[in-house]
């Protein structure tokens, strides 16, 4: 219309069309679409209307449209008309009424004479009269006085009591309308009315809705009267009496009319309040019960909500729902609540807590009525919860689930059921709670809670307003119901739905649980389904209702984003992106850090590629702009190296699913992405590379034709990468690329009999022509047959296969791109990179074969001009093109070109360059295998003869060493004889040894014995590091068995040479093989430990040092097994070294500085720590040997290793000859090195008090001995004495741990006694002397001799005391008293002569005690007796004091004793003191002595008994001094006259002659104290 503005009408130009078009837009510029009015405003103006009253009434006309908007426009817009110009008021108001009254006629249906209906009803025109309500309501504010009372009289009765429901609904709102506006200027006319109309109503349910609009219009009159005006009460009375009326409506009306009017009626509220609660709690009537509630209801919201409390209405009903035997007070009060939740709203809800238990109760009534009345409660009390109410009540609700009784359950599940008719905002927020907690329910054991959650979930779906869901709703209640069977159909039912509508959120609160247990189930299927429907959900519905439900569907999104199943995964990934574009990606704070972490993790490929996927999905959901933003990072993140190489993949499959994700949007990001797939292509991981493939077939399949010149640079370029994996995946996109492009497969197998087999055609060919251009063809395909070459053996099965797939046929083509192919062949060989010249030196073969010999004329001038090349890298492709050739060429032509080969290959073995040698060397290999032993005589000499050339030195030796590296076999016996031959070339011999193999082994030996003798020239010369280091280049070229023996056997059979020098050498040597060699040589071990160990006491440092180090190298190698196996070995080794000792008591290499016997030490520790009880015994008594030959300075780096092991191993349970060794062990370290143990103090001490209790002797005497050590280093020696001098007095009952403690002691104190504190000195006198008179021998001996060594550390008052009560008393009856004196003045006379003897008075008593003891006759008495005699004698010769005589006699008087024991003694006395006095004198004894001794011994050795005849014998050979000469006896023998004489002459003939010859006895020891 508004483009035909200047055609249209006006009433001036066609006053019929013109005002029609008028009210048309009248009309329209009031209609409820706000366009419609513009667009007629607009049109309005421009026409310039003015508006004539005269179209009211036209206008009215169509107020009865079957349309409801336009209905609602004419209204509006005869009132504008009528508010302009009110003349017509009446008129309209009457051509209403008429309209109504004839659009109130219903034609009656037509019957025939039987009454049958031939003609059915009129239709009921209902619209158009509620068109007329409509404009009546609309016309309210316009009525006069008159026509209020008219429009009143219309309503009442006749238009309130419309037939259609609808028309009586709007026609009471216009009389409320009516009343609002002008009711209180007319309540006196009004009013009678309505009473009258009230009172006359037929008492019918028909006229119920008409008694309903009376009592509204009588309510709203009221609201206009005074407070004080006396017609409020009665009206208020009438009102109240309606409530009887049995019709919800009416008792609805009363209840909202009541609140405005109580406030007029307060001082009759208590009593109206008490009236309805007894009508509400007694009356039979249902009707009246349900009037009251209501009534009670208005009156509350009237009075306020504090009126519950003041007029005690909640007690009341509390106290009538709680009565269980009477159902009506019961079902009253739940009408009261019902109606109280109603009617306040939200100021209810604070009673609603209090409420809810007997609501819950009230749900299993016995009674039906009650039931019924607590399901209406509860709906009306959902219905008005706020959020608030909601968080109040839903906990209370949930938590009565939780109940053991099924009542309460069903009660709960009931209300659960009716928080369905919440308000939507509150439904929407508690729906996600509540559905779950139902589906629960209905796995409950009880029939009546399953039915009763069934039930809650049906009023579920009785709310959803989605008429799509409302018509599933029965499947989805089936899957919620029997999820295992029926959750695959519900899924498959959503799926098949078309929604048209939006999904609301009961809808939601069924679909979710379905959903969120669908996508935990095991079927793939399931799983997918509701991936998908939640990608959907997101489209159709509000994203607030779906929001609950994320952290219940997240986590299986998560658990099918890892799913193994690729279509799973697929699904989830696209769910998230429509959850992020429909939510936005403030919704997933957390689903974005998760995905990263995912697709970084090193759980498995599956969990990154659904990680990508998903992100991938995220971010296309995002946009563009967000993708833009990431990218950079990616491919960043993606090139590092310095990542674990599971990231990178993480990041290189974003690479596989962003280009599907945004199409060609993609296309401007495919460049700079492509050189991080290829660098996957290479990376070390096969997973990465993987990855890296998939992503670049993605790329191809993808922009394949729309990215051409981005994608085949990078490719052509991979094509020629140093890296193999980025070169075969290079060739296999590329295959992609040209399949592509070609239209064909690359699928199939293409393998044939012959590499140039085809199976391209002469169409693809053109359609990469066309595609690529004829240039960029010949490239490729020439890069292509280049790889078919290539040193990587899937680099050639790719190109190869691709080629096949590609070219129709292989010579043409070869032919097509030879000169392209040739330039490439030329760069690559003069190229820096060897794989590329390698490639290129193939290919050249390949094509020499293919093409024929005609082209090697051709070819071989241009390599040997290459070779004069500057470029090393293109000399050294032309000697990796020479060598391809002569693989490929026939012998023949080899031959036929060897003048010129040969030269060129001694040139490129002597070359410059490392590279270049390395691969002339192999260029001699195939001129060898061609041309055969020409090739040695022609090449070889001539770099021999450069060796001698300091200019061509170097470059010569590498090139022999290039050769022997493959031609070890031929070359290493021709040139050996000549390397060796004086001077040793050792320097070229150990280069040659590194690359021989298995040809060393025949050689090795006449290697080694070179480089002995060289090296041993060298040693102490600055050239000495660099021959050794030549030495170690051979030995670690062994590989073989034979090879390790030959080195060993050679070395050994060095070691024994004469020359130190050659010694050293082989040493070191073989320090050197044991270190760096790889191979095992333990079968030689025990050679090998023999032959180094022995060298330990040599007397060249040289050889001292490189033993050492050999030792020490051979048992670093070791594992723990081994060295304990070793030990015995070693201790044998140990002890031929020291018996080979020239003089000393130290092997010189164990005592070098800053090495010791550290080079031993790991062995000894092994097998004292992890050995067995016999190996443990042997390593202790090995550590002690190599011990007692290192000196205190060198052992001190190992003291500490080794003193824990042997205290550790000492501690635990072990047999006594393990013990025994222990400690035997640690008393030679105390002696070598006691000071440096003073850390281990402690340990010690507690440990040798706990191995004098032991129970074997054995190990207390060895525990003894060490004691006597430690007190020698102790800083507390108090605390040692007062540990013993206890453990005497504790151990009386065992006499053998006593004795041992004792001898500890008198060990102790001969070695520390100037330690000893006064308080424990006198503990441990009275200790000793005490039990001087014990019965027991052993004991009383030993305590008798720690009674000796006491007195030197006593001062002169106790020593005293203790000589002349212990010592010199001889008169004591009492034997063993007797005795004990005897052993302690003879260990007196022993250890503290000069303390017993500082007293010159005593000297003459000591020797009255001792001739008393000689002459007694207890054997055991005078046999210290004669031992204190013999120390006493000992003490005056080393003092050149003249002999006692009386001590002399009395030796010759004892040796008359009827002991044997006795005679014995005196023999070794005599002995004893001949050996002092020959020591301290040549003359010997004296001659007066010897006068009386000789004939003693005479008489000794004529003795029957063999031990004093023996005795007397040696002591005889010792006083003449027969050992030195016979002078002596030649002195004697005259002066010794008579029958002594003789006897004297027949001993020494017949006896002391032959003793002589035996070798000299071991010396007696006199001190039999000392235990053993």
């Amino acid at each position: 219309m508004a483009e035909m503005l200047d055609a249209l009408p006006t009433p001036d130009t066609d006053p019929e069309l013109g005002n029609a078009l008028m009210k048309r837009l009248w009309i329209a510029r009031v209609d409820t679409d706000e366009p419609v009015q513009k667009a007629a405003d607009r049109i309005w103006e421009d026409l310039g209307l003015e508006l004539d009253p005269s179209i009211c009434e036209s206008v009215l006309m169509d107020v009865v449209s079957d349309i409801e908007c336009i209905r609602h426009s004419v209204a509006v817009a005869v009132c504008k008309i009528l508010e302009q110009d009110s003349i017509h008021l009446d008129a309209v108001l009457q051509l209403s009424m008429n309209i109504y009254q004839e659009r109130l006629y219903r034609a009656p249906p037509v019957l025939d004479d039987l009454g049958r209906v031939i003609e059915v009803e009129g239709v009921d025109q209902w619209r158009a009269r509620e068109g007329i309500a409509i404009l009546l309501k609309q016309m309210a504010p316009f009525l006069t006085p008159t026509s209020v009372v008219t429009l009143i009289n219309f309503y009442v009765p006749n238009a309130l009591h419309d037939r259609d429901h609808r028309v009586a609904v709007t026609m009471r709102s216009a009389a409320v309308e009516l009343i609002e506006h002008h009711g209180k200027a007319n309540v006196q006319s009004l009013l009678p009315i309505l009473e009258h109309t009230l009172t006359t109503l037929p008492d019918s349910a028909s006229y119920d809705i008409v008694k309903l609009g009376v009592v509204v219009l009588m309510g709203n009159l009221a609201k206009h009267l005074d407070k004080q005006d006396p017609r409020v009460k009665p009206i208020v009375a009438k009102l109240i009496s309606s409530l009887s009326t049995p019709s919800q409506q009416v008792q609805e009306a009363v209840a909202n009319c009541l609140p405005p009017l109580v406030s007029a009626i307060k001082d009759d509220v208590s009593e109206l309040t008490s009236k309805l609660l007894l009508l509400l709690l007694s009356s039979d009537n249902y009707g009246e019960r349900k009037g009251a509630a209501y009534g009670l209801a208005g009156l509350v919201k009237g009075s306020g909500i504090l009126a519950l409390k003041q007029l005690d209405i909640m007690t009341t009903l509390t106290t009538a729902v709680q009565n269980k035997k009477n159902a009506k007070e019961r079902e009253g009060a739940l009408f009261a609540f019902e109606m109280l939740s109603m009617m306040l709203g939200r100021l209810f809800e604070p009673y609603i807590v209090h409420v809810l238990p007997h609501l819950l109760l009230c749900f299993g009534d016995s009674n039906q009525h009650v039931r019924a009345a607590a399901d209406d409660t509860a709906r009306a009390v959902m219905s008005k919860l706020s959020a608030h109410g909601v968080k109040l009540v839903l906990p209370l609700l949930l938590k009565a689930l939780q109940e053991d009784q099924w009542r309460t359950k069903c009660g709960s599940v009931e209300l659960l059921g009716a928080m369905a008719f919440c308000a939507p905002k509150q439904l929407s927020a508690c729906l996600p709670q509540i559905v779950p907690q139902l589906v629960d329910v209905l796995a409950d054991s009880h029939d009546k809670v399953r039915s009763a959650g069934a039930t809650a979930l049906q009023h579920i779906g009785e709310v959803i307003k989605n008429p799509e869901i409302q018509s599933i709703v029965p499947v989805m209640l089936e899957a919620l119901r029997n999820p295992s069977h029926h959750t695959t159909k519900c899924l498959q039912t959503l799926l098949d739905t078309q929604f048209v509508h939006f999904i609301d959120a009961p809808s939601l609160a069924l679909i979710m649980p379905v959903v969120t247990r669908a996508i935990e189930d095991r079927s793939t299927e399931t799983r997918k389904m509701a991936c998908q429907i939640i990608g959907n959900m997101y489209s159709l519905t509000d994203q607030k209702d779906l929001a609950p439900y994320l952290p219940n569907i997240m986590p299986g999104l998560k658990k099918s984003l890892v799913d193994p199943v690729p279509e799973v995964r697929g699904m989830s990934a696209r769910a998230l992106g429509a959850m992020v574009r429909g939510i936005g990606e403030q919704g997933f704070e957390d689903l974005q850090p998760w995905l990263m972490a995912t697709l970084t993790s090193d759980v498995n490929t599956v969990n990154r590629s659904g990680a990508a996927q998903g992100l991938s999905e995220v971010i296309g959901a995002l946009g563009i702009d967000k993708l833009k933003q990431y990218i950079s990072d990616i491919i960043e993140t993606a090139n590092r190296s310095d990542i674990p190489p599971y990231v990178r993949d993480g990041y290189i499959m974003m690479f596989i699913y962003l280009p599907s994700v945004f199409g060609q949007g993609f296309t401007q990001f495919v460049g700079p992405i492509l050189p991080t797939i290829l660098k996957a292509l290479a990376d070390e991981s096969e997973y990465v590379r993987d990855t890296g493939l998939k992503a670049g077939q993605k790329i191809i399949n993808m922009f394949a034709e729309t990215s051409i010149e981005l994608l085949l640079p990078e490719l052509e370029k991979g094509l020629f990468n140093e890296n193999w994996r980025i070169r075969l995946s290079s060739v296999q996109l590329l295959g992609d690329l040209l399949y592509k492009l070609s239209g064909v497969s690359g699928k199939g197998s293409t393998e044939t009999a012959h590499d140039d087999d085809n199976f391209g055609t002469e169409i693809s060919q053109q359609v990469v022509i066309k595609m690529l251009g004829v240039e960029r063809r010949n490239r490729v395909l020439s890069g292509l047959y280049m790889g078919r070459s290539d040193t990587a053996l899937l680099v050639r099965q790719s190109s190869l296969h691709v080629w096949k797939v590609i070219v129709s046929n292989t010579p043409k083509t070869l032919r097509d791109i030879l000169p392209t192919l040739f330039s490439l062949l030329l760069a690559c060989l003069a190229s820096t990179s060897y794989d590329k010249r390698e490639v290129a030196a193939r290919t050249l073969g390949d094509i020499v074969k293919k093409l024929g010999e005609r082209v090697l004329p051709e070819i071989l001038p241009i390599l040997e001009v290459g070779l004069a090349s500057e470029d090393a890298d293109k000399r050294q492709g032309v000697c990796i093109g020479l060598s391809e050739i002569m693989k490929s060429t026939s012998r023949d032509h080899v031959i036929g070109y060897s003048d010129s080969l040969i030269p060129t290959v001694a040139k490129a073995l002597s070359d410059s360059e490392g590279s270049v040698r390395s691969a002339a060397a192999k260029t001699f290999d195939s001129l060898h295998a061609n041309i055969g032993l020409r090739a040695l005589d022609e090449v070889l000499p001539n770099l021999l003869e450069k060796l001698n050339d300091e200019s061509q030195k170097e470059y010569a030796l590498d090139g022999l060493q290039q050769v022997m590296a493959i031609k070890s076999q031929a070359v290493l016996p021709y040139l050996v004889p000549k390397l060796t031959h004086p001077p040793v070339n050792t320097k070229a011999l150990s280069l040659l040894s590194s690359v021989a193999g298995h040809a060393l082994d025949r050689e090795l030996h006449k290697i080694l014995q070179a480089l002995s003798g060289s090296l041993a020239s060298k040693l102490g010369t600055p050239d000495e590091d660099e021959e050794l280091g030549y030495c170690i280049a051979v030995v670690q070229s062994v590989q073989t068995e034979p090879a390790v023996r030959t080195v060993i056997d050679e070395s050994l059979r060095l070691l024994s040479s004469k020359e130190e020098r050659v010694q050293a050498a082989s040493a070191m040597i073989l320090n050197v093989f044991c270190k760096e060699t790889k191979m095992e040589y333990e079968d030689y071990l025990s050679q090998l430990f023999r032959a180094t160990i022995g060298l330990l006491s040599h007397s060249d440092i040289r050889v001292l040092t490189a033993a050492w180090d050999c030792i020490n190298s051979i048992v670093k190698r070791l594992d723990s097994t081994k060295c304990m196996m070793q030990v015995p070995t070693v201790k044998q080794a140990l002890r031929y070294a020291v018996a080979d000792l020239k003089g000393g008591s130290v092997l010189p290499g164990l005592c070098l500085p800053k090495k010791g016997m550290t080079c031993l030490l790991p062995l000894f520790r092994e097998g004292l720590l992890s050995g067995a009880p016999e190996l443990k015994e042997t390593s202790a008594l090995g550590l002690s040997d190599a011990i007692k030959v290192t000196s205190a300075d060198a052992l001190k780096q190992s003291v500490v290793h080794i003193t824990g092991p042997l205290i550790r191993v000492l501690g635990d349970r072990y047999g006594p000859t393990v013990r025994v060794a222990m400690l035997e062990t640690i008393t030679v370290l105390l002696l070598k090195c006691g000071p440096m143990l003073k850390p281990f103090l402690p340990q010690l001490q507690t440990t040798f008090i706990k191995a004098l209790k032991d129970a074997a002797r054995s190990v207390r005497l060895r525990a003894a001995e060490a004691m006597a050590q430690l007190i020698v280093i102790h800083m507390k020696a108090d605390s040692v004495f007062t540990e013993l001098n206890n453990s005497i007095k504790d151990y009386s009952d065992d006499s053998s741990v006593r004795e041992t403690f004792l001898y500890a002691l008198r060990l102790c104190l001969t070695g520390g006694s100037k330690k000893m504190g006064a308080a424990i000195r006198q503990e441990v006198t009275k200790t000793i002397t005490g039990l001087m008179g014990t019965a027991e021998d052993s004991v009383r001996t030993t305590n008798a001799a720690a009674l000796g060594a006491l007195l030197g550390c006593l001062p002169s008052e106790e020593k005293s005391d203790v000589i002349l009560s212990h010592l010199l008393d001889k008169n004591d009856s009492n034997w063993m008293i007797l005795h004990a004196r005897s052993v302690a003045l003879f260990v007196a006379l022993k250890e503290s002569y000069g303390s017993l003897l500082e007293d010159g008075d005593n000297r003459e008593a000591v020797i009255e005690v001792l001739l008393s003891h000689s002459s007694s006759d207890k054997v055991s008495v005078a046999q210290f007796g004669l031992r204190g005699i013999a120390m006493m004698l000992e003490q005056d010769i080393r003092a050149s004091t003249s002999l006692d005589k009386r001590l002399v006699i009395s030796v010759k008087t004892a040796m008359k004793s009827e002991s044997n024991d006795v005679k014995q003694l005196v023999a070794h006395v005599i002995e004893l003191v001949s050996r002092v006095a020959n020591h301290c004198s040549q003359e010997g004894l004296e001659e007066s002595v010897s006068k009386i001794w000789i004939p003693t011994l005479i008489t000794g050795a004529k003795e029957k008994n063999s031990a004093v005849k023996a005795s007397s014998e040696y002591a005889l050979i010792t006083l003449l001094q027969l050992r030195k000469s016979d002078d002596c006896y030649k002195k004697y023998l005259p002066i010794i006259d008579g029958p002594k004489g003789e006897l004297l002459l027949e001993t020494y003939n017949k006896n002391l002659k032959r003793l002589l010859k035996l070798a000299e006895p071991k010396e007696e020891v006199l001190d039999v104290t000392l235990l053993k």
